[in-house]
């Protein structure tokens, strides 16, 4: 395993800058942001000096984990889906001339029609109308788009498109993600986050052992959910984000959600489902300095990866 960050919330640094850090801190692996949401600050597709990137990997020690353009490529607004789809494109181009085989991004969700402003996302079976938009979704836009966007990628040599199961897209838990990847094909997994499953009451241990074959890349943030907060509403939470109090769940720098027995349990999980890719840190933590939430959760985990090969099992 490799020890990685997401390294755009070093947005005010130059990537340098961002990479020297890093190293720093012993990380080995770095994920970066080439479009949609996490934007293009460090490495952007239209303008990438390719050799010079790669000479600043060399120098400060360190390989590129995945690509990420989280974005919405089906969003019934014409304009944003095809912005989304161009940085999709893009950056398997880029991944491509990089030598990087993995894509980071979303799903997407579309409208519950064609001619939709907004994303409808379906999260109950009754009143059976939701059926029926879950069908337009998956059948008519949702699995057309990623049978030609599989396709692209292969040409490129991305050979792995990790999707962030993520509430508010189509694929947003194990069966989902399974869902798109029978469509589809298995150049579609899982780039699996467990902030994303802890609030949805998922167990990540057992979504990792339902996913085995099927995660390609990993994200490590950690989410705390209120239970006082939660026994009243829930948490299917509209609250806004920094309003820390009042919601039912918040993200957190890993540890601070859940215990130090959990992640061992995860990482663990990890290794014995074959995964030996990286353990990409996100801060998202809105009580925490970048630097702080990095450098706590580099700290917890560094201890806990396995980064050799497990030994022979003379005893058994």
């Amino acid at each position: 395993m490799k020890l990685g960050v997401l390294t755009v919330p070093l947005y005010d640094r130059s990537v340098e800058e961002a990479f020297k850090y890093l190293s720093g801190l012993g990380v080995t692996a770095v994920e970066i942001g080439t479009g949609g949401f996490p934007g293009n600050t460090h490495l952007n597709p239209d303008n990438c000096n390719v050799d010079e990137f790669k000479g600043l990997l060399q120098k400060y020690g360190l390989t590129i984990s995945a690509l990420s353009c989280h974005g919405n490529p089906v969003h019934p607004n014409r304009e944003i889906a095809e912005r989304d789809n161009d940085d999709f494109v893009k950056t398997c181009g880029l991944a491509e001339r990089l030598g990087v085989d993995t894509v980071v991004t979303f799903s997407g969700c579309p409208g519950d029609y064609a001619g939709a402003k907004y994303p409808n996302w379906v999260t109950c079976a009754w009143p059976t109308d939701f059926l029926e938009i879950l069908k337009y979704q998956w059948d008519e836009v949702l699995v057309p788009y990623w049978n030609d966007a599989v396709a692209l990628a292969e040409r490129h040599g991305v050979k792995k498109i990790a999707l962030e199961m993520h509430p508010g897209f189509c694929v947003y838990n194990p069966r989902t993600l399974i869902q798109l990847r029978e469509a589809v094909g298995p150049s579609i997994g899982a780039n699996f986050d467990p902030s994303h499953l802890f609030w949805q009451g998922i167990k990540p241990v057992e979504a990792l052992k339902a996913l085995k074959g099927a995660v390609y890349h990993f994200h490590a943030k950690d989410t705390r959910v209120d239970e006082f907060n939660a026994a009243i509403n829930g948490t299917l939470e509209t609250t806004r984000y920094d309003d820390i109090l009042n919601r039912g769940w918040v993200f957190r720098t890993v540890g601070y959600g859940t215990g130090e027995t959990e992640w061992k349990s995860i990482i663990s999980t990890l290794r014995a489902i074959g995964y030996d890719g990286a353990i990409s840190i996100e801060h998202e933590d809105a009580l925490m300095s970048v630097e702080e939430g990095l450098e706590k959760a580099i700290n917890f985990l560094k201890p806990m990866l396995m980064y050799d090969k497990p030994a022979e099992m003379w005893w058994a």
